[in-house]
């Protein structure tokens, strides 16, 4: 599962350690500008070899319409569709909100979700799963980095086969 605000599309301050740089480019999304993590596209290609990736992401079909072109991710990809608020409260800030449209669409299957709004609810939800269950918490400045496909990926490799 991949989120994509503080996932590919970056914001807060843009503070990087020399070592590490974020790669990506301003871009206009349907009247809104995003920096899209380069970085992060390629951390996704490289992981889509390991996992389905599927967008759980507000963006929901719009991950689909503007990301394959931007940044080359892959074309295509299932995408959750979520609850929306109907009771008029304040948008939602953590990524809770989208337990229910995950643990739908996983059901019993191993699970990874990169997120930067990860929260006591998704650990506790993860820690209950029977499957296995990753959550990987971005910083929303930096987006997926080397360091958390690393972890994806020895992750991915080390669940048993089938």
């Amino acid at each position: 599962m991949v989120d994509i605000d503080g996932v590919i599309s970056l914001f807060g301050p843009f503070v990087q350690p020399p070592a590490q740089p974020v790669e990506g480019s301003f871009h206009s999304v349907e009247g809104i500008p995003h920096f899209l993590s380069s970085t992060a596209a390629a951390h996704l290609l490289d992981l889509s070899e390991l996992f389905d990736l599927v967008w759980a992401s507000g963006w929901e079909d719009r991950a689909g319409d503007h990301l394959p072109h931007l940044l080359g991710v892959p074309s295509g990809l299932p995408f959750l569709r979520f609850e929306r608020d109907v009771g008029g409260r304040a948008p939602h800030t953590r990524a809770h909100w989208k337990l229910a449209a995950i643990d739908a669409y996983a059901g019993a299957r191993p699970l990874a979700w990169i997120d930067d709004a990860l929260d006591d609810a998704c650990r506790e939800w993860a820690s209950a799963r029977s499957a296995p269950t990753l959550l990987v918490q971005t910083a929303p400045e930096r987006g997926l980095t080397g360091r958390e496909a690393q972890l994806l990926a020895a992750w991915a490799q080390a669940l048993p086969a089938g």
